[in-house]
């Protein structure tokens, strides 16, 4: 992530200097668009034009240009300060007002269309950002393999490579008209693209977003009709409700008409593009940690491995293992017998997990007795049976395979929807390892990887809240200062 936001950094600073660069090199002076009223058009057409500087000493006009009942005023920077560019006819009559502003670097500012000279360059200097951000995260995802996929970075790539590249693709749009079509399409276009990118994000994601809310709700009802109703089991209910209602509650907020004064209106952009950023960030995580989820669960590891770790959970009383816990092992057992086949080395597993409170023995045991019937030697399986959790899983199994192998190759195995957050864990623990995972009935997954999801997040609240307030900060810049 470090690396990236690097990147990125030094792309805008880059990008920066090129605008500066550009500017008082090929834009020394502004082509200002006016809009006449028809009468003053034709007055101008049939009179001739003039235009009259309040201070030609800030500011002069070179030859103005009427064409397609617009007329373009090439504006020549001054001194700083501000003026009023008059025009009239022929015959003195006055025909429109056109304040400018220019600054100690002689550039030019027009408030109306919110342009300044070398605009054209800095528009395309942002589509260019925002589309190297894509290209960035997006190279970023697909270069994290084995135990370096783990981590919560490349959950930010896969949720905010779409975000970017959305982004980027808006402000081309906004950017290609401009450089067309200068007359009709100002800054002011590009600014409300920024400003409004969440919200053209919300509305362009949100069939895909109420699909989902729909196959988790689904996924959690089948659970409930399935297993004994608990508050636990209704995480992916309640997830895919907020889902549903924020779309429905950003789309109608977005649709209702409003008038007022320009801050009345700024401050109505303010609070929309609050919501929508707020809403897509946490979308952005979500889409993020489903793709990285997804990807782990159907992972792969190489061969040949020296240890399999086997994640525990809950058995039945009489230490036979239930379906979940059993796939577990059964996938471990499955890899380990492939590997045996392929390369003709043998893994030693690692059954881990301690004893709670309604169990008859650690999870480790039962899972060993049950390695024991299946064929595989004593010799062959080291149990971890102090653990609590899937980060005292990771801890204790690393320290036993240690004091077997320096430099072990290591994977664990688990149900498909925990090998991610496993793998962060195992990161956490100092352990290079790669995740297996089991298969489990489809309606069980949506709650079951929700709650991974918010466990995943949980750990990360404060470095979550400063990244979304920093979204926040800038997109509400945009619209109170110059949206």
């Amino acid at each position: 992530m470090k690396k990236t936001a690097v990147q990125l950094a030094a792309a805008a600073l880059a990008l920066l200097i090129l605008c500066v660069i550009c500017r008082f090199c090929f834009f020394r002076t502004y082509s200002m668009y006016y809009h006449p009223a028809p009468a003053s058009l034709a007055a101008a057409q049939a009179r001739g034009l003039r235009i009259l500087s309040g201070d030609p000493s800030v500011a002069t006009a070179g030859s103005p240009e009427i064409r397609d009942g617009v007329i373009r005023i090439p504006v020549i920077p001054g001194q700083r300060g501000e003026t009023t560019l008059e025009l009239q006819d022929a015959e003195g009559r006055p025909l429109g007002l056109i304040p400018v502003r220019v600054t100690r670097f002689r550039t030019v500012f027009e408030s109306v269309s919110g342009g300044f000279s070398g605009d054209s360059m800095a528009m395309a200097a942002s589509t260019v950002f925002w589309l190297f951000a894509c290209f960035l995260m997006i190279r970023s995802f697909r270069r994290a393999r084995g135990p370096a996929f783990y981590r919560h970075d490349t959950i930010y790539f896969a949720g905010f490579a779409l975000f970017s590249g959305i982004t980027g693709l808006n402000l081309f749009a906004a950017t290609l008209r401009h450089l067309l079509h200068p007359e009709s399409y100002s800054m002011l276009e590009l600014y409300s693209a920024l400003s409004g990118a969440s919200m053209q994000f919300l509305r362009l994601t949100a069939p895909l977003a109420i699909l989902f809310a729909v196959f988790m709700a689904a996924g959690n009802i089948a659970l409930f009709l399935r297993v004994r109703p608990r508050a636990r089991n209704a995480l992916g209910l309640g997830i895919s409700l907020l889902l549903a209602l924020g779309v429905a509650a950003g789309l109608w907020l977005s649709s209702l008409d409003f008038s007022g004064s320009e801050w009345e209106m700024r401050i109505r952009s303010a609070l929309l593009n609050t919501y929508a950023t707020v809403f897509v960030y946490f979308e952005c995580m979500l889409t993020g940690s489903v793709l990285c989820g997804l990807m782990s669960a159907h992972h792969q590891p190489s061969l040949p491995r020296d240890f399999i770790i086997i994640l525990g959970c809950w058995f039945r009383r009489d230490g036979s293992l239930s379906p979940l816990i059993r796939g577990r092992v059964d996938r471990a057992l499955a890899y380990w017998r492939k590997q045996r086949e392929t390369t003709g080395l043998e893994a030693v597993f690692v059954p881990s997990g301690g004893q709670g409170p309604d169990e008859s023995m650690p999870e480790a045991e039962a899972m060993r007795r049950y390695l024991l019937a299946q064929g595989i030697p004593e010799r062959l399986i080291l149990p971890e049976s102090a653990s609590r959790n899937t980060l005292e899983n990771m801890r204790f199994s690393r320290e036993i395979i240690l004091e077997r192998n320096p430099n072990p190759r290591v994977v664990f195995s688990t149900t498909g929807y925990h090998v991610f957050r496993s793998g962060v864990w195992a990161a956490l623990a100092g352990l290079q390892a790669e995740g297996i995972g089991s298969r489990t009935v489809w309606w069980f997954w949506p709650n079951a990887f929700m709650r991974e999801t918010v466990g995943l997040l949980q750990k990360r609240w404060k470095q979550e809240l400063l990244f979304l307030a920093a979204l926040l900060v800038f997109f509400l810049a945009l619209t109170f200062f110059v949206g």
